[in-house]
């Protein structure tokens, strides 16, 4: 076995530049292959941390259709109200967070930026698990008597005039020409989606209500469930309150969407892992195209070295011996290709992560897998050429001209 494995090597040596390009198509799919499931594992990774940095248990109530006598009329509206009425007697219900938004223009000395403005109770931060920088957060008190304070995003700063945001703390911006205080700076949390509360200012729900806005109602009301096992309850008892203060009798449909994020997020990880099995697969069918060129190779081979086997069994050797070799080479092509396809997967992955900015990690099983597999195409389109050579007769094969 030795000998036939030294042999089958010098003969896929002797003819560097053919094997080179026989083990083109196994290299780019294996290559792909790592590249595309490097790409998958990284878009999921990124979804499992956004879910870390969303807040635990957390339930987001928005308006929905209002109806009455079975006709729809219109977008209904939630109301600070409304979340009152969640936090009065909650038993699965751990905190209640409304929420306002829109974009304004922002002032800083000579430099101005249309930014996001969230106003909401000082509850927000622990619901939505944003950690504090840098000075503190408003309190119950401020939003009460709607004072102009505002914690900023970590990178509110770099939008106004390129400065850091932690330099912005005792400073006045303009916030729709509304001058506010600047009393902290939350920690970096990083893009969700098409949102990014790194870019974002925090204001008093009131303050944001009557002084920036100005409107009494509500975009969202956000509901972290006191545990895990009680979201079910919590989504219920928010189904019952909301109910209770829309006046909308049991068997209508309800005003208002509840939406667990975990769920939407599960979703999304589901739609990613679907995605990077198609694109693996389309990339597999690379492989597959380089193994039919091996297999094509492999008898131009055989037809090339008819005498040579020829004479190869006139000395003795069995036809095992013959399948062995053949086999053999087709497999070293094969090992051969997916080891150069995998330092070139892996180089492509930490490429697109360092220059491109992609979310990429390189699964262990996927190099595995994806090696493995290549080997099986090798020994799977080998398999012809190596019996076609070992059923060839001493007699016609030392005749072959």
């Amino acid at each position: 076995m030795l000998e036939i494995l030294l042999v089958a090597i010098d003969a896929v040596i002797a003819n560097k530049l053919r094997s080179l390009l026989t083990m083109l198509g196994v290299v780019i799919g294996i290559a792909a292959v790592i590249t595309m499931v490097a790409l998958g594992e990284g878009a999921q990774r990124s979804v499992q941390a956004r879910l870390g940095t969303l807040g635990a248990n957390v339930l987001t109530v928005r308006p929905g259709q209002s109806f009455a006598g079975g006709l729809g009329r219109g977008q209904a509206m939630l109301s600070v109200e409304d979340a009152e009425a969640l936090r009065a007697n909650p038993r699965a219900i751990q905190a209640v967070s409304p929420e306002l938004e829109g974009r304004i223009q922002v002032q800083y000395g000579a430099s101005n930026a249309n930014l996001s403005i969230l106003g909401s109770w000082p509850t927000y931060f622990a619901v939505n698990n944003n950690q504090l920088e840098t000075g503190r957060l408003f309190t119950d008190q401020e939003d009460k008597g709607r004072r102009r304070v505002a914690v900023l995003g970590a990178l509110v700063g770099a939008q106004l005039g390129g400065v850091s945001s932690a330099s912005l703390v005792g400073e006045t911006i303009r916030i729709g020409g509304v001058p506010f205080e600047v009393i902290g700076v939350l920690k970096e949390k990083g893009s969700q989606g098409f949102s990014n509360p790194d870019e974002s200012l925090y204001i008093p729900l009131s303050t944001a209500q009557l002084r920036v806005l100005g409107t009494d109602r509500v975009r969202s009301i956000a509901v972290q469930a006191a545990s895990e096992g009680q979201m079910s309850e919590a989504m219920a008892e928010i189904d019952q309150i909301l109910r209770r203060e829309h006046r909308i009798r049991p068997g209508q449909d309800a005003d208002f969407n509840i939406r667990d994020q975990a769920s939407l997020l599960s979703t999304i990880q589901e739609t990613t892992k679907t995605f990077t099995l198609l694109l693996a697969g389309i990339a597999a069918i690379s492989l597959l195209v380089g193994g039919i060129g091996i297999m094509n190779i492999m008898l131009v081979s055989v037809t090339e070295r008819t005498r040579e086997i020829g004479l190869r069994k006139a000395l003795g050797a069995r036809p095992n011996d013959i399948l062995f070799q053949f086999l053999i080479e087709s497999l070293v092509l094969c090992l051969a290709g997916g080891a150069m396809g995998l330092l070139l997967g892996v180089g492509g992955s930490y490429a697109l992560k360092q220059i491109a900015g992609w979310d990429t990690a390189v699964a262990p099983a996927s190099v595995v897998l994806a090696f493995v597999f290549s080997g099986g195409v090798g020994v799977f389109f080998g398999i012809w050429p190596a019996r076609r050579a070992a059923n060839l007769t001493p007699i016609e094969s030392l005749r072959y001209e």
